[in-house]
């Protein structure tokens, strides 16, 4: 019989930082609230750019174990609970499935170049090239989702010339390939005056959930897509066998 040998991926620099800094948590050298050195402090002691020291704070954040405060510093956060969501399904599918009529309004559709933070989350170096796109999906033609798309050129060189009236971004992507790997984090959020007119929001304090998702295939960051839903219309979960 043959027999198969897989090989590891090299850990990468923002990863190492990212785990000497984990590390120091939970053996308890940093504690809940204590402030972590600096940027500059973390540069020096383990010989890596700042570029990387940054990135790997900016995904701790992300993953809710620090907090960053500007021109304080960065502390460890207090542990929050988070939920596993298995699988996030076309929106689309959902409302149709739930007996409603979906509809979809094209709002941007577009090529961008990249900020530090889109850099980032792409593995590319600011100002490279994306495409973007914001969608409002309707039930009933009531707002229930405004969905935000950063996608990579390089794995949909045709994005900007397909049709969003009609085609869900979703759709097209699982087309091309299904992701080798996911990551969710929602929030809880505030909406801003765009997303209130969007999402048609009577009152602005009206709180929102906001899910951030990337997606890879072969080890490459693919899309990266902010979807943004009104609580008291819409609620995301999952079930799964233990």
């Amino acid at each position: 019989m043959m027999q198969t040998t897989t090989i590891a991926r090299p850990q990468l620099r923002y990863e190492q930082v990212k785990q000497y800094i984990i590390d120091h948590i939970n053996r308890g050298d940093w504690n809940v609230g204590e402030r972590l050195p600096s940027e500059s402090e973390l540069v020096e002691t383990l010989g890596v750019s700042r570029m990387t020291v940054h990135r790997a704070l900016r995904e701790l954040m992300t993953e809710g174990l620090v907090t960053r405060a500007q021109g304080v510093g960065t502390f460890v956060a207090k542990p929050v609970p988070r939920a596993t969501l298995l699988e996030l399904h076309d929106i689309a599918d959902d409302i149709i499935a739930a007996g409603h009529v979906h509809t979809q309004k094209l709002i941007t559709l577009e090529a961008i170049r990249a900020d530090v933070d889109l850099a980032m989350a792409f593995d590319q170096r600011p100002g490279a090239k994306l495409f973007h796109s914001v969608i409002v999906h309707f039930e009933d033609d009531i707002p229930l989702q405004v969905e935000e798309r950063y996608v990579s050129p390089h794995f949909v060189p045709d994005y900007l010339e397909q049709d969003f009236t009609n085609l869900h971004p979703h759709r097209l992507l699982t087309h091309i390939s299904r992701p080798d790997e996911m990551e969710h984090v929602i929030f809880a959020i505030t909406p801003d005056k765009q997303l209130q007119h969007l999402l048609e929001l009577d009152e602005p304090t009206t709180a929102c959930l906001q899910l951030v998702r990337r997606t890879w295939v072969q080890g490459k960051t693919v899309m990266k897509g902010i979807f943004t839903y009104p609580g008291n219309r819409y609620s995301l979960g999952g079930r799964y066998q233990i």
